[in-house]
């Protein structure tokens, strides 16, 4: 006795409906991915015409053997003081020392220079070299 159905039943699934749909969503995530940035904060920002450097009206320098410059000219510790007073009240209103000192300058030296600075109400601007070069 032969109990099997002869006739087999086939259950066939149609996705070619499936792969339209698949592609309308990847093509929605994608163009709402690209939109929704929730770590965008919203600022408005000043604009500037002129360059964001410092006006250089006096320039402090440190050799390696620990003696200051005022300009070109040659200055005591002691008489700094006395040497940046004339320099800053002829500049305008924007008293900037710009200190330009050797890698090899106590910090000490550097910080004296802008406690004289803050004393004088000048702004203090510390002179580097550009990244790459062997200064």
């Amino acid at each position: 006795m032969n109990l099997r159905r002869r006739n087999k039943r086939h259950v066939e699934m149609h996705n070619s409906a499936l792969n339209d749909i698949l592609f309308i969503l990847l093509l929605f995530f994608l163009i709402v991915s690209t939109l929704a940035n929730p770590n965008v904060i919203k600022l408005t920002l000043p604009k500037a015409t002129s360059n964001t450097k410092a006006t250089q009206t006096v320039v402090v320098s440190i050799d390696q053997s620990r003696q200051f410059f005022v300009g070109t000219g040659k200055v005591d510790f002691a008489q700094l003081r006395e040497a940046l007073m004339p320099r800053l009240a002829n500049a305008d209103v924007n008293n900037t020392i710009v200190i330009n000192a050797e890698k090899s300058v106590p910090i000490e030296d550097i910080v004296s220079v802008m406690e004289i600075a803050r004393e004088l109400n000048a702004k203090v601007v510390l002179g580097t070299a550009k990244p790459g070069t062997n200064r």
